[in-house]
């Protein structure tokens, strides 16, 4: 008897949880070793992370402490934390990210089970792991996809806390959400009024009581939330490093500034919170056809060597050659757009791009989707910047981000209209209709969000990824229910849904019929007739095969999202900008994107590294996006002068003094175009400094660090993109 009441405790295993998890962990994990740098902006930071405490509290960027990464440190330290057992390797900092990922999945399972049952728990999760902005997020490094896991970490304890009715875990639950703050800012507060509403619904006592416990969580949430943020801007500026992409130094303004109202706003353009008149000030700064952007990008290539132009007194003149992440419509993975479509996706005030340039990360293509890299579904186009479409009540359900998340939404919105029908004014609401309230409470929010901000990524979606996949999974458990009862103008509500959904996912396919099979498109929508046409058929019918109709409908709505969300492993994705996208076969878009194995020059960093002298910094250069590479693989320091854009105002003439004069650094390396490209300092003081460098070095002849020949034609794409740069050697005699 005994032993009885003791198996009787050991909770049943759900073999369809196993066989969802396994899923979720092939799509998120497969491959992944085959990734170099990955988000190299990243990876470098966690390079630098694992040399010092220093830098593993600040999330410094390099080694030596100079600027820090614009995002918070705490997944960061997740992914230092895996590099420090595992090596430092591309797949070793994308691997918290993906076991995230997996367990966000088994998170939606456990949240949805208990009010909603095992049926609906089973549809959730695999929903979510069937969600392609979800996967392409997790295989890379970026700090999306940690993020929503630990916000449904807060979930999971909020709901315990309503269902044992214990103010402890509410506590909790907004510290954790406090975390989240601390890993991608302003945007994990996107969940707070789903909570607030659920708690106010949920939590049974008085409204003093209430209001008194709500009091303290919104104080537990900001005490969590600014700990690091007051912290560091307490340490004196000259003690740590730039607080990278702020204007002032400052983690208040990068949070609530361009990591938060500038969001929605779209002001982020050509720097970090820069007035749109020091923008047309730093670009007045420089020749004309050069740009600020976060790569240092270069319209103008072939123009030569500078020292012609620059006054210096360089030991040989010539071309030089060398790494640069410029943008060049000239190159060939942009050949095939036409000039004027830069147009269409970006203007001079934004090409800062938040430093994501198109060709990073991309294995050096430029392509991160399907067709042309400036077409709907890519990194810029659909009609607004990086494929995010027009804002509009629509723009989710435009070309540019339907793809990602949108493919569900029409059915969880029928299953929301099933799940509140049955609300009783004299019974009140029952657990699931608060349930559902909270779901619909973080979705609502979000999709407002993305239908009206000013900027953001497609890989930012995965925020609406974890309500979608619960209101789809109780939804369809709802219908089901109301289907099978046959009564009521509810029992009508599966079979316009499946209709509905299906007609949506005809016209995503639609959009994308140049980079999938016709079969697709004709597949799913005869499929989903068909199955619409049986359910209305057999609607009154008691008969087994009734239940498998419905279910039919459910997997054939899922085959379009599942094979959406295995395209970043059959063909690849760009690591800075993640998207699902599927493209035809035998595109230059094909296999894993590593990064780019091309974006060290291994000549530069060759003589660089012998001619060093104790030099704390190996070179300094624009931006980050040129240096990160460098430090990955030497582990050294290399100076990002202007931040991650180039156009943070960090450097100023008596600081650069200071350092040549402690013999801190030497090298310098810019565009050979124009100067000095992005502009070391920024906005503050940044031609004084370009003028001083020019005044004070020579030019070092690219025959001593750079071959001229290449050995192939990918070797010649390359030489071609990344001649454009111009080593400088600050004087001796200075």
């Amino acid at each position: 008897m005994i032993m009885n009441q003791h198996r009787s405790r050991i909770p049943r295993v759900d073999i369809a949880l196993i066989f969802i998890a396994v899923l979720s962990a092939f799509l998120n994990l497969f491959n992944i070793w085959k990734e170099n740098y990955v988000n190299a902006y990243y990876t470098s930071a966690v390079q630098s992370m694992l040399q010092s405490f220093h830098n593993f509290f600040y999330a410094s960027f390099d080694p030596a402490g100079y600027v820090t990464v614009d995002k918070p440190p705490v997944t960061f330290w997740f992914q230092t934390i895996s590099a420090a057992i595992f090596g430092l390797h591309g797949w070793s900092v994308i691997l918290p990210q993906a076991l995230a990922g997996i367990g966000s999945v088994l998170f939606i399972y456990f949240l949805v089970k208990p009010s909603f049952g095992t049926t609906a728990a089973r549809i959730g999760a695999l929903v979510m792991a069937c969600t392609p902005i979800a996967t392409a997020v997790a295989r890379t490094n970026n700090v999306d996809s940690l993020l929503v896991f630990t916000l449904l970490v807060a979930a999971w304890m909020l709901f315990r806390a309503l269902r044992r009715q214990q103010a402890w875990w509410i506590l909790g639950a907004f510290a954790v959400i406090g975390v989240g703050f601390n890993m991608k800012m302003m945007q994990a507060y996107m969940v707070v009024p789903a909570f607030g509403l659920f708690y106010l619904l949920a939590f049974k006592a008085n409204w003093k009581k209430k209001s008194s416990l709500l009091a303290g969580a919104a104080a537990v949430l900001l005490l969590v939330s600014m700990s690091w943020p007051v912290i560091v801007d307490s340490i004196p500026k000259e003690n740590r490093p730039y607080i990278g992409s702020s204007q002032t130094n400052s983690v208040l303004e990068l949070a609530f500034g361009y990591n938060g109202i500038q969001r929605l706003t779209g002001k982020n353009g050509g720097g970090a919170g820069k007035s749109d008149g020091a923008q047309n000030r730093s670009f007045s700064e420089r020749p004309q056809g050069q740009f600020e952007g976060g790569a240092g990008m270069n319209q103008a290539q072939g123009q030569g060597d500078d020292s012609s132009r620059s006054g210096l007194s360089p030991r040989e003149s010539g071309g030089s050659y060398g790494i640069s992440q410029s943008f060049n419509p000239s190159d060939t993975a942009y050949s095939s757009s036409p000039p004027q479509r830069m147009s269409e996706g970006m203007t001079q005030d934004k090409t800062e791009f938040d430093g994501q340039m198109p060709n990073q990360g991309d294995g050096g293509n430029g392509r991160v989707s399907g067709g042309g890299p400036m077409d709907g579904g890519g990194a810029m186009g659909g009609g607004g910047m990086f494929g995010t479409g027009n804002p509009g009540p629509l723009r989710l359900f435009q070309s540019g981000l339907s793809g990602q998340i949108s493919w569900l939404i029409p059915f969880a919105a029928f299953g929301c209209v099933g799940l509140l029908a049955g609300i009783r004014r004299k019974t009140g609401l029952t657990s699931q209709h608060k349930e559902t309230f909270f779901w619909l409470a973080w979705l609502i929010p979000g999709m407002i969000f993305f239908s009206i901000a000013g900027f953001f990524h497609q890989y930012y979606l995965i925020m609406l990824a974890p309500p979608i996949a619960a209101l789809m999974g109780a939804g369809w458990v709802a219908l089901w229910k109301s289907y099978k009862a046959s009564a009521g103008w509810t029992s009508w509500l599966l079979p316009i849904a499946v209709l509905a959904t299906t007609a949506f996912e005809v016209v995503v396919l639609y959009e994308n019929i140049t980079t999938i099979h016709a079969a697709w498109l004709y597949g799913v929508g005869a499929a989903g007739l068909a199955v619409t046409v049986v359910l209305v058929l057999i609607r009154q019918k008691e008969k087994p095969y009734t239940y498998y109709a419905a279910l039919a409908s459910l997997f054939i709505l899922l085959a379009a999202p599942l094979y959406w969300t295995a395209t970043p492993i059959i063909y690849g994705q760009n690591s800075k900008l993640p998207q699902a996208v599927p493209q035809v076969s035998g595109s230059d878009r094909g296999g894993m994107q590593l990064g780019g194995n091309d974006q060290v020059n291994t000549a530069l960093l060759s003589y660089i590294t012998s001619h060093n002298t104790g030099e704390t910094y190996l070179f300094g250069t624009t931006n980050a996006t040129t240096a990160a590479p460098y430090i990955i693989e030497s582990g050294k320091a290399v100076m990002a002068m202007g931040g991650y854009s180039g156009s943070d105002p960090i450097m100023t003439l008596d600081r650069l003094k200071q350092l040549v004069a402690d013999k801190q650094i030497k090298y310098f390396l810019f565009p050979s175009s124009g100067g000095f490209g992005g502009g070391p300092g920024g906005q503050g003081g940044s031609s004084e400094v370009q003028q001083w460098i020019k005044s004070n070095s020579e030019i070092v002849p690219q025959s001593e660090w750079q071959s001229t020949t290449a050995s192939n034609s990918e070797n010649n794409r390359s030489f071609d993109r990344n001649s454009n740069l111009t080593l400088y050697e600050i004087k001796t005699s200075n």
